[in-house]
């Protein structure tokens, strides 16, 4: 698997599923499953029984892990872009596809 083309701290857009169009930033990133997670993004709930630790209970809402082909890069205008890799001044850096423009990181 190559080196994941989004990293944690990326600005990025939902291209399909439930929360599509949404952008989010991208708070871990699990580069072996390929795999990130986005703040306010695919929310999940559990419902949590009543115990030592969570006396209260109830309902539990958790950020889920999303593919990262379901994810693209937010460009300065909001939209999504691919990222390809450049070598500029004797470094690899993050391009996006449709604007052109580095990426930080």
């Amino acid at each position: 698997m190559s080196a994941l083309k989004i990293k944690k701290g990326d600005r990025v857009v939902v291209l399909s599923g439930k929360d599509k169009g949404k952008t989010g930033d991208v708070t871990r990133s699990f580069p072996k499953d390929g795999k990130v997670i986005v703040s306010g993004i695919n929310i999940a709930t559990r419902h949590r029984k009543a115990s030592q630790a969570n006396p209260q209970g109830g309902l539990e809402r958790i950020e889920a892990p999303l593919h990262v082909s379901k994810v693209a890069i937010a460009t300065a205008d909001g939209k999504p872009s691919r990222v390809r890799f450049e070598i500029k001044d004797g470094k690899k850096v993050r391009v996006a596809v449709k604007t052109g423009e580095t990426i930080n990181g």
